[in-house]
């Protein structure tokens, strides 16, 4: 005996720009954070790391500080884009990641690993761009409108 099978479709629920905000900010992260780890497998790179050197700079407090500030802006960015008014997170969206747009394309200069920095450089765009879009087209409320009727029973609207 066949027993007939119902398919009904999901329900798509639009998602609040807050969310998509994290969620980028955190992909942008674990992708920044990977290509990092994966560069360590570059060959030469653990002998600059313990000769004092990262790229063109000398390890140091101030290289350290300096790269722990520009990686602490974004992974706080996942907690503000959620708890931040819309108003300053719409704006903070769009300061911070057009200001690591430039930050982000300067991670491919003097790289001998063009695919491999490519690829990673190219992905962290796009989710900057996501970012860019979402902050940019957030949802704007409708101002609110009150009705009142004058003394000749005419209606007024105000806002």
């Amino acid at each position: 005996m066949r027993t007939r099978r119902t398919t009904t479709s999901l329900e798509d629920q639009p998602m609040p720009v807050r969310v998509e905000l994290a969620a980028a900010w955190t992909s942008f992260m674990f992708l920044y954070a990977y290509v990092d780890i994966l560069n360590f497998f570059t060959p030469g790179t653990i002998e600059d790391i313990l000769d004092g050197r990262v790229f063109e700079f000398a390890l140091s407090q101030t290289f350290s500080t300096t790269a722990l500030t520009l990686m602490a802006i974004p992974i706080l960015m996942v907690v503000l884009s959620i708890t931040l008014p819309a108003r300053v997170n719409r704006i903070a969206n769009l300061i911070v990641a057009s200001l690591y747009v430039p930050v982000t394309a300067f991670n491919v200069l003097g790289e001998s690993w063009l695919y491999f920095y490519g690829l990673g450089v190219a992905l962290e765009l796009i989710l900057l761009a996501l970012i860019l879009r979402y902050a940019w087209t957030w949802p704007r409320t409708a101002p609110s409108a009150t009705v009142a009727t004058s003394p000749g029973h005419e209606t007024v609207h105000g806002q």
